[in-house]
């Protein structure tokens, strides 16, 4: 029971017999996906720059605003599997840009949120746009290119995230210190409307060959190494976002920071994020449990060090870019990862994907404001290193268990 046959010629059916190197890999189409997720994901994070004059200005404590990340999270991890059910037949080119479109509309309803509740609905609409982009990700890059080059296709179109990571952190804190953060939101939906432009003209018709369906969903979460993964992503991926969605508060009172030094930090996160990418990339083409587990072991050891020596603002400056590199490489492995583990369900198992993401992002942001408005940004922190090194454990024993079977029966 597939979502679809792989492989899908773009805009022709593959002749019967034609072999698969001789398709046409649409690599402009997938960096404009990746233009995508870097537009989505700027807008997502930016609310970590801002926390602190948002709640101001909107009259909440830090940790209320940090759950303007929890709403985003909770509608994404529902409109995954919710939009991969619903979209039928609908060409998936058409979606793509519908959620484009959302993304533009949900920045300019946060621009002018005049309360918290408006906020947050505002962030609920990104939520939809958010997990239906990630639900259909991989499944799109395997109707884009040939299976060979499927890993090289997710790194190109996460590499959007990394570099949303360079940008979001820093030039949002810059501008909300420049322009105010009202502003710097409609400057996501600018950045919206330009991804949406440069999909109309590049990306192909992706007509559907057969619709998911739930069956597909339970035979997805039947598979051994879909289920190591989606609980791996829960577990680091709460763990992380505990501890990212308010590194902010963290900087500014524990190393005490300035706001230029802090926007330093997150620049340095993103840039290490941009780099470990590429890194993991590489990494996880050829083992992507390997991939999953040093990205793991790594935030690990960066929350560690934040907890022993972070008041020193040298060693907090550090952790923060090792951690931004250690992330960068999570989502492309864990991505590498699921696709090899359901290649033939890839739309089911990219929104179940997604639904893990984005369960992982609100819990952890959950648990982070009630750590932060009760024991401190500390807490926060340590809260994040075990977590993070127990889904560590998880991918390396399970996962690795998992991958040795598979490659004895292929």
């Amino acid at each position: 029971m597939s979502d679809f046959a792989i492989p899908l010629a773009l805009d022709q059916p593959v002749a019967p017999g034609e072999p698969l190197e001789t398709l046409r890999a649409a690599w402009p189409a997938v960096v404009s996906l990746s233009f995508g997720a870097f537009g989505l994901v700027t807008a997502e994070f930016l609310p970590v720059s801002l926390l602190t004059p948002m709640a101001a200005e909107l009259g909440v404590t830090n940790g209320v605003v940090g759950q303007a990340i929890t709403a985003t999270a909770v509608v994404a991890a529902i409109a995954g599997p919710l939009l991969v059910l619903s979209s039928g037949r609908l060409d998936r080119r058409l979606i793509v840009w519908a959620l484009m479109a959302m993304l533009v509309a949900s920045s300019v309803m946060a621009a002018t949120a005049s309360s918290v509740a408006v906020l947050l609905a505002a962030r609920a609409v990104l939520g939809f746009a958010l997990g239906g982009f990630w639900a259909m990700m991989t499944a799109l890059a395997l109707r884009l290119v040939a299976p060979r080059d499927v890993p090289r296709a997710m790194s190109t179109i996460i590499m959007g995230v990394s570099v949303a990571t360079v940008v979001a952190a820093p030039l949002g804190a810059a501008l909300g210190e420049l322009w105010g953060w009202r502003a710097t939101f409609l400057s996501a939906a600018g950045l919206g409307l330009v991804s949406l432009g440069v999909q109309m003209v590049v990306l192909p018709s992706l007509p559907p060959t057969a619709p998911p369906s739930l069956a597909s969903f339970g035979t997805a979460l039947r598979r051994p190494a879909v289920a190591i993964g989606l609980l791996t992503i829960v577990i680091v991926v709460s763990g992380h976002f505990a501890g990212f969605t308010f590194i902010r508060p963290f900087l500014e009172e524990v190393p005490q920071m300035s706001v230029s030094t802090i926007s330093l930090a997150l620049l340095a996160f993103g840039v290490g994020g941009f780099a470990g990418n590429i890194a993991a990339g590489a990494i996880a083409s050829r083992s992507p449990a390997w991939g999953v587990g040093l990205a793991s072991l790594l935030i690990a050891a960066s929350a560690l060090a934040l907890v022993l020596q972070g008041p020193s603002p040298a060693v907090a400056f550090a952790a923060t870019a090792i951690w931004g590199f250690a992330f960068g490489g999570f989502p492309v492995s864990v991505s590498i990862w699921n696709a090899r583990a359901a290649p033939d369900l890839a739309e089911s198992a990219g929104a179940l994907l997604s639904s893990a993401f984005q369960v992982a992002i609100a819990s952890g942001a959950v648990i982070g404001g009630l750590l932060i408005d009760g024991v401190g940004p500390t807490g926060v922190i340590v809260y994040a290193a075990i977590a993070v090194a127990l889904g560590a454990a998880v991918i390396l024993s399970a996962g690795r268990a998992s991958e040795r079977r598979r490659a004895a029966l292929a």
